[in-house]
């Protein structure tokens, strides 16, 4: 067994595309047609990171409810964990291509850590390798 998809809820396709895979280097695994459960068109989109099993279905927002929750996956707190085996190559990489990085590097007993944005405002932790690892 294993988590295969979380829901990211995003307000368009395309720059959510972009920044998952221009930025931060995820696939793009699918970007099919599909439709709403009461059959109106929608897109089913997957990017997951490289070799990875585990990945987003980006979700387009679909009336208020959602489109509240677009930036606010988690209430303010880290959504999500992005564990990288170079963690001062990824945060030049990004910090280069604007991502916003809203907490500074600090070292941490599970590793080095960073907090940033995506283009929606949702929270995530860069995780490196633990000190002296």
């Amino acid at each position: 067994m294993h988590l295969d998809l979380v829901t990211l809820i995003v307000d368009d396709y395309d720059p959510a595309i972009a920044f998952f895979t221009g930025v931060l280097g995820f696939d793009l695994a699918e970007d099919s047609p599909a439709r709403t459960n009461d059959g109106r068109p929608k897109r089913w989109v997957v990017v997951r990171p490289p070799a990875a099993r585990t990945g987003f279905v980006l979700a387009r927002a679909d009336g208020p409810r959602q489109s509240a929750a677009v930036g606010d996956q988690a209430a303010g707190r880290v959504a999500f964990f992005l564990r990288v085996d170079d963690f001062a190559a990824s945060h030049t990489r990004l910090t280069a291509a604007g991502v916003p990085f809203v907490v500074p590097p600090r070292d941490e007993p599970y590793g080095r850590v960073a907090v940033f944005t995506d283009p929606w405002g949702n929270r995530w932790d860069l995780l490196g390798p633990p000190p002296g690892s």
